[in-house]
């Protein structure tokens, strides 16, 4: 078994493991028991995407998967600052 067969096997293990704790949070954000908390799974959801898309673009070796991954980061925080702030003041703007 070589290294490089060694680092296939780690990343599909790891992506196993974020898809399982997707699969988590994203049953929180669902039954949150109030509004903050399925903020709080809608942001880890957000980050716990972003981890399997990295974990992706490294085992494929694909540069397209961490394009897709930035993007998903800088939308994913606007829209959890919008959802925050019309939380806080009940208005968007």
């Amino acid at each position: 078994m070589t290294l490089a067969d060694i680092f296939q096997l780690v990343l599909y293990i790891s992506l196993a493991i974020h898809v399982v704790l997707l699969v988590v949070c994203i049953r929180r954000v669902w039954s949150g028991a109030n509004v903050i908390d399925s903020l709080m799974g809608f942001d880890a959801v957000n980050t716990l995407i972003l981890a399997v898309l990295v974990i992706l673009a490294l085992s494929q070796a694909e540069d397209l998967f961490l394009d897709v991954a930035l993007a998903m980061a800088a939308l994913g925080f606007i829209a959890l600052v919008a959802l925050s702030k019309y939380l806080a003041d009940e208005q968007m703007f």
